[in-house]
C-alpha cells in the first residue's frame, strides 16, 4: 500500500472539521486502506483554491487560509488545495516583521482539518494581536480548526453569507474486516507493548481502545474550547453552551451569540482598515503583481477574490505522480 504516510497523518490524531467535509475525508481514506480507488467525484470535492502570498496593500498584509488544513505539507493538503499550520505561521511571522505592515487580515473559506497544529497556532495569532492588529474574515466558510486559532484574532468578520463554528472535535476508526476479507487480504500484526497495536488489524476496536480514543478526543476539546474562550473573552461554558454546540451557524446567528465581531465582506474590511488595501484580483494574486489601484473597477473590488486553482484532471495527474 502505498499511502501510508497520509493515513499515519490523518489517522493519528483527532479532526475539527465540518460534517460534511469529514463524510469525505472518511470516504476516501477507507479506500485507501482498503487498496481501492477513490471515486473522482469525491476527488472533485477536494479540490479547493491555492493559499499563495498575496501582496502587501496599503499597509495591510492578506493571508489566505482556504481549504483542509493539516500541520505540514503532505499530499493530503496538496490534493485538498489546502493549507498547512507551519505555512500560516510562516505568513504570520513574515507580516509581524514586515515594518510596511499595519495591519494583519485572514482571509478564510476553510471547513477545518486535522487538531495537530491547531493549538500552536492559535497562540501564534494570540501575540501577534499583541503587537499587531488581526482581523480574520470568513469568506465563506470558518470552521472547527480554522475557526479554532481565528477565534484568537483581535476581531472576527463574517460576509453575510457565511457560516461559522463547528466547535468539536472527532476520530476516525475504520473497521475494514469486510473489505480485507473480500479483498483476500488475512491481515496478522505482530507487536511489543501492550496497546501499541491497537486498531492495527482493522477489525472494531475493543472497549479499553475505544476509551482511551474518547479520552484524546475529550483533551483536543477541552483545548479548543480553551482557547476560543481566551481568544473571545468569555468563558469556558458559554463556549460550551452557546457557540453552536458543534454546529456551523450562520452569519447573523454568530454574530447574536458572540462569536464574530461584526458581518462585511473582506472588501468590506480591506476598505475600512486602510483605504487604499483594495482586493486583489485572482490574476493580480496569480501572478504577485500589485493591482494599479485605478484599475480596479467596483465589480472587481466586489468580486470574489478566490478561483478555483487545480482542474480534477490536474488533481489526478498530482495524485498518480507524487505518491
Amino acid at each position: 500500500m502505498k499511502y501510508e504516510h497520509v493515513l499515519a497523518f490523518a489517522l493519528e490524531h483527532p479532526w475539527a472539521v465540518t460534517d460534511s467535509m469529514r463524510a469525505i475525508i472518511v470516504n476516501i481514506l477507507a479506500q485507501r486502506i482498503a487498496g481501492e480507488q477513490p471515486d473522482p467525484a469525491e476527488l472533485s470535492a477536494l479540490v479547493n483554491r491555492q493559499n499563495l502570498p498575496q501582496p502587501t496593500r496599503g499597509g495591510v498584509a492578506i493571508i489566505p487560509l482556504y481549504g483542509v488544513i493539516a500541520p505540514r505539507m503532505n499530499m493530503l493538503s496538496e490534493m485538498s488545495g489546502g493549507t498547512t499550520f507551519e505555512a500560516l505561521t510562516g505568513h504570520l511571522h513574515a507580516a509581524l516583521a514586515n515594518d510596511a505592515v499595519k495591519t494583519i487580515v485572514f482571509d478564510v473559506d476553510s471547513p477545518g482539518g486535522n487538531v495537530a497544529g491547531a493549538r500552536e497556532f492559535a497562540g501564534e495569532v494570540l501575540k501577534a494581536r499583541a503587537q499587531k492588529p488581526v482581523i480574520a474574515v470568513a469568506q465563506y466558510l470558518m470552521a472547527s480548526a480554522a475557526y479554532w486559532p481565528m477565534a484568537c484574532a483581535t476581531q472576527i468578520v463574517a460576509s453575510p453569507s457565511a457560516m461559522i463554528g463547528a466547535i468539536g472535535i472527532y476520530h476516525i476508526h475504520d473497521d475494514i474486516s469486510e473489505a480485507l476479507a473480500k479483498a483476500g487480504i488475512k491481515r496478522e500484526v505482530l507487536s511489543a507493548g501492550k496497546f501499541k497495536a491497537e486498531g492495527a488489524d482493522g477489525g472494531a476496536l475493543s472497549e479499553e481502545a475505544r476509551d482511551h480514543r474518547k479520552g484524546l478526543i475529550a483533551s483536543a476539546y477541552a483545548s479548543f474550547v480553551a482557547d476560543v474562550a481566551k481568544g473571545r473573552n468569555v468563558n469556558a461554558s458559554a463556549v460550551k453552551g452557546g457557540y453552536g454546540e458543534g454546529r456551523t451557524v450562520n452569519a447573523e446567528t454568530a454574530l447574536e451569540l458572540g462569536m464574530i465581531d461584526r458581518i462585511g465582506t473582506l472588501a468590506e474590511t480591506l476598505a475600512r482598515v486602510g483605504p487604499s488595501a483594495k482586493s486583489p484580483t485572482p490574476s493580480a494574486v496569480a501572478t504577485g503583481q500589485e493591482l494599479p489601484l485605478a484599475a480596479a473597477t467596483p465589480q472587481e473590488l466586489q468580486a470574489d477574490v478566490h478561483w478555483q486553482s487545480r482542474m480534477l484532471g490536474e488533481l489526478l495527474a498530482l495524485e498518480a505522480d507524487s505518491i
